[in-house]
């Protein structure tokens, strides 16, 4: 059985990370952007990972700028708005791409986990999927769906 577990993805800072590193800790992957509307729920997301890293969250980032060159700059670029606008400290990756044939493999096996409201595809930056700790994907979660408004369920995949 794939879980999340078996990907590998760039770091912002260009370094090849196994998420095997994360095994037994919820995760919460977001596309980001930042130059987007719900850009400031990076704000939201670095809170929650500073209220739930201790109980075993992390949250990965990662950019993507299939969604109306929404993220236009390069991962040096985005790693430093993201810090200095917005206090970023969870693990950030390189720019992917989530939909299409050139998709992440993470992005691919998300998709097919949980389905959106376009089917097996990501309608726009700042979806999130929260996993728990096998490796699993709990839940998908539009843009619209606000960091603090999914803290219940972290908490729950968390004492999980």
């Amino acid at each position: 059985m794939t879980t999340a577990y078996d990907f590998t993805a760039t770091a912002i800072d260009g370094a090849e990370r196994h998420l095997a590193d994360y095994r037994g800790q919820v995760l919460l992957v977001v596309n980001t952007a930042t130059k987007c509307g719900f850009t400031p729920q990076l704000a939201g997301l670095e809170e929650l990972y500073a209220t739930y890293a201790d109980q075993g969250l992390v949250v990965l980032g990662f950019p993507c700028d299939q969604f109306l060159h929404q993220n236009p700059g390069d991962d040096a670029e985005t790693a430093a708005f993201c810090e200095r606008n917005y206090g970023v400290t969870f693990p950030m990756f390189g720019t992917v791409e989530v939909n299409g044939s050139g998709a992440h493999p993470l992005y691919q096996w998300l998709k097919s986990e949980k389905k959106g409201v376009l089917g097996g595809t990501v309608k726009w930056n700042f979806t999130k999927f929260l996993i728990g700790r096998d490796g699993q994907v709990v839940k998908r979660y539009g843009s619209n769906v606000k960091p603090e408004a999914i803290a219940a369920d972290i908490e729950k995949a968390l004492a999980a």
